[in-house]
């Protein structure tokens, strides 16, 4: 889909009952939409209309020569529900795409009908291990700026692909290999440097907070930051790592499931 102004991204939809809300779903870092999702797409919409898209630099996401940040990703996801004709959605962030789903609802208040925010947080870095690694994510962004293709092409094939290839099969190695590595290093220092929690109250939507109880990527109580700071935020736990949404089909998904129906109903009774 081309997205006026903003570049070339791959965006997947899904149409569900007529007048059903829209879902927008927002992928994780280093993920691809459907390497994201792919275990959610037919259960979801069944019920709604979904749209997902890759993000900036990830699989078949916008190339841009501009630094990588979640800004733009929000920005990027409201311009394809404007190709759609799409007026309101309920964003649905996984990790990474847990801030930018809460970036959508503080850029584009008027068009956010609730929020589903899943293993994720309101800030990633705090220790002096994580600030020194995401500082490396950005330290090799710069270089990836500068490396030629072949060098990228090793970067890609050794930073990610080499550590994966025995666990994931072909589909899921080549939704990744396409990635503009420079722009996904990039997305890791910009997670870093993420930070809702000076803003995190005004949240005014209905909002449900996905937990994954044993995430070994986003710390539990980082996770819950999302459950207390958010006015009337409702949590759900999933017994999983931070893959539960590809490893833990049988529990992810319906709690997935009745985290939206919850959304949904109370943001009708808002309207209401």
């Amino acid at each position: 889909m081309e997205l006026p102004g903003r570049g070339t991204t791959y965006v997947r939809t899904i149409d569900g009952p007529a007048g059903a809300p829209t879902l927008l779903l927002l992928h994780g870092w280093t993920a691809t939409a459907d390497l994201n999702w792919f275990r959610c797409y037919q259960p979801l919409g069944e019920h709604y209309s979904v749209v997902a898209l890759d993000h900036r630099g990830h699989g078949r996401g916008i190339r841009s020569r501009k630094r990588f940040t979640l800004a733009d990703c929000a920005d990027d996801a409201m311009a394809a529900c404007d190709v759609l004709g799409i007026d309101s959605v309920i964003p649905v962030g996984y990790s990474m795409g847990g801030p930018v789903a809460s970036l959508v609802w503080q850029r584009h208040r008027e068009r956010v009908d609730g929020l589903v925010l899943c293993a994720t947080a309101p800030y990633f870095r705090s220790r002096r291990e994580e600030r020194i690694g995401f500082l490396g994510l950005t330290g090799l962004a710069g270089l990836a700026r500068l490396t030629p293709a072949q060098a990228k092409a090793r970067l890609t094939e050794q930073f990610y692909l080499q550590r994966k290839a025995e666990k994931w099969d072909e589909w899921a190695i080549a939704q990744i290999s396409v990635h503009d590595w420079r722009m996904v290093l990039e997305a890791g220092g910009a997670i870093g440097n993420f930070d809702a929690r000076p803003w995190l109250g005004e949240v005014d939507v209905p909002t449900a907070v996905i937990i994954t109880m044993r995430d070994q990527v986003v710390p539990l109580r980082r996770q819950v930051l999302f459950f207390e700071g958010i006015h009337g935020a409702e949590a759900y736990r999933v017994d999983g790592g931070h893959d539960a949404v590809a490893t833990e089909e049988s529990g992810f998904v319906p709690t997935l499931l009745r985290a939206v129906d919850s959304v949904v109903a109370r943001a009708g009774d808002d309207a209401r």
